[in-house]
C-alpha cells in the first residue's frame, strides 16, 4: 500500500497541526449509484427490454460506451484532492450483473488502478444489483455473501429487491466488515413503501449484530442508496445510526451525514427538495485514532461538471435519462465518500 498524502499535504488538513509532525496513511472508501448501467444483451431472467437496441429508450453500444466513459471520469475524481489514487473501496448500486463492472474498470480513466470486485446476482424485479469495486493494492477479501432481505407483503407489492452485499476482508492489514446496501424504492409514496426499507435495515442490523456479537470492536462500514435520510426510521431507528460522537447507545453506529443533511446537502434532489439518500455508516471504533484507520472526513462529491445546467432538472445531478431521451449526463445520484486516514507508526 502507498503513501497516500505526503507529510507536507497532511500537516495543511484542518486539526492536524505542524507541532505534530505526523506521518498518515489515507484510504478513500466511496458508493455511488450508477443509475441503470445496463449492458445491451438480453437477458431472458430479468425484464431488461427497456435497456436493448429494441426497446422504448433506443438503448445502444454508442450509449453503453458513453456511460461508461462517463461513470469512470466520475469514479476515477472522487477523493483525488486528498488521494491521488481516488477509492480504495467502491460500492456502487443498480448494476445489471459484473458483464458492467468489467467494462467499467477496463475503461481508460480507471484501468491503471487494477479494480477488482465482489458482485452477486440478486432476484431484483427490475434486474439491477449491488457491487462492491476494490484496488488490490488496498484491500484483500477474504468473505462475502448475500444477505436476503424479505419484503413483508400487504407494504407495496410484494416482490424481490435487491440483497445486501457482504465483504469481509484486509484494509492495508486491518479486518473490516462492509455492507453494500440499495434498499427500496420510495415508489408508491413514502410511507406505503417505509415497510420495505425497514425489512432492509432490519436485515442488515440483524447480521451486523452477529458480528458484534463476538466481534464488539469490529470494524464495520454500511453504505448504500438507503432512499431515506439519516433522520428516517429505518436508519435512526431500525439500524440505530445517530450522529452524536459521544452517544452511549448500545451497539449504536456512527452516521457522518447528520450535519450535511442539517445544512441542506444532499445526493439526489426530487420535487426541488434534495435528499441524502447516499450514506456511508460506521460502527463505532472507527473514531478511535488509537486503532488504526479512524474517520477523517466525510463530503458529497458534487463537482460543477455534475450539475444539470439547463432544463426542468436544472441544478439537480446530471442524470442520464429523461424520461427516454439519453441526457449524456452520469447519475441521478451524486456520490459520497469517507477519508479514512492512520498514523504511521515510527
Amino acid at each position: 500500500m502507498r503513501y497516500l498524502l505526503t507529510i507536507a499535504a497532511l500537516l495543511l488538513l484542518p486539526g492536524l497541526s505542524p507541532a505534530q509532525k505526523k506521518q498518515y496513511k489515507s484510504a478513500v472508501i466511496a458508493f455511488y449509484n450508477l443509475e441503470n448501467l445496463f449492458d445491451t444483451i438480453d437477458n431472458t431472467l430479468i425484464n431488461d427490454e427497456e435497456f436493448l437496441p429494441q426497446g422504448v429508450r433506443n438503448y445502444n453500444t454508442r450509449i453503453y460506451a458513453d456511460k461508461l466513459g462517463k461513470l469512470a471520469s466520475v469514479i476515477s475524481q472522487i477523493g483525488t484532492d486528498f488521494n491521488p489514487d481516488g477509492p480504495a473501496l467502491l460500492g456502487v448500486a443498480e448494476i445489471e450483473n459484473d458483464t458492467v463492472l468489467s467494462d467499467l474498470v477496463k475503461q481508460p480513466l480507471l484501468a491503471d488502478k487494477r479494480y477488482k470486485w465482489v458482485h452477486y446476482d440478486s432476484k431484483d424485479a427490475r434486474g439491477v444489483d449491488v457491487g462492491l469495486l476494490y484496488q488490490p493494492t488496498y484491500f484483500t477479501p477474504e468473505a462475502s455473501d448475500k444477505i436476503f432481505v424479505a419484503l413483508p407483503s400487504g407494504a407495496k407489492d410484494a416482490y424481490y429487491t435487491r440483497d445486501i452485499l457482504w465483504v469481509k476482508g484486509k484494509l492495508d492489514g486491518e479486518t473490516i466488515h462492509v455492507y453494500v446496501n440499495h434498499w427500496p424504492s420510495r415508489s408508491g409514496g413514502e410511507k406505503r413503501s417505509e415497510p420495505g426499507r425497514v425489512a432492509a435495515a432490519l436485515a442488515c442490523r440483524k447480521h451486523v449484530d452477529s458480528i458484534l456479537k463476538t466481534q464488539p470492536q469490529a470494524k464495520i462500514v454500511i453504505m448504500g442508496d438507503l432512499n431515506d435520510d439519516p433522520t428516517n426510521k429505518s436508519v435512526s431507528q431500525v439500524l440505530k445510526a445517530n450522529g452524536d460522537l459521544t452517544s452511549s447507545q448500545q451497539q449504536s453506529l456512527f452516521n457522518p451525514w447528520h450535519e450535511l443533511y442539517r445544512k441542506g446537502i444532499g445526493t439526489l434532489a426530487y420535487q426541488d427538495a434534495w435528499g441524502l439518500f447516499d450514506q456511508i455508516i460506521l460502527s463505532r471504533p472507527w473514531l478511535s485514532k488509537e486503532n488504526g484507520f479512524f474517520l477523517y472526513q466525510n463530503q458529497v462529491f458534487n463537482r460543477e461538471f455534475l450539475v444539470e445546467n439547463n432544463g426542468r432538472y436544472k441544478g439537480y445531478p446530471m442524470r442520464t435519462w429523461d424520461g427516454n431521451f439519453y441526457r449524456g449526463g452520469y447519475s441521478d445520484h451524486f456520490p459520497s465518500y469517507l477519508l479514512v486516514i492512520k498514523e504511521i507508526k515510527k
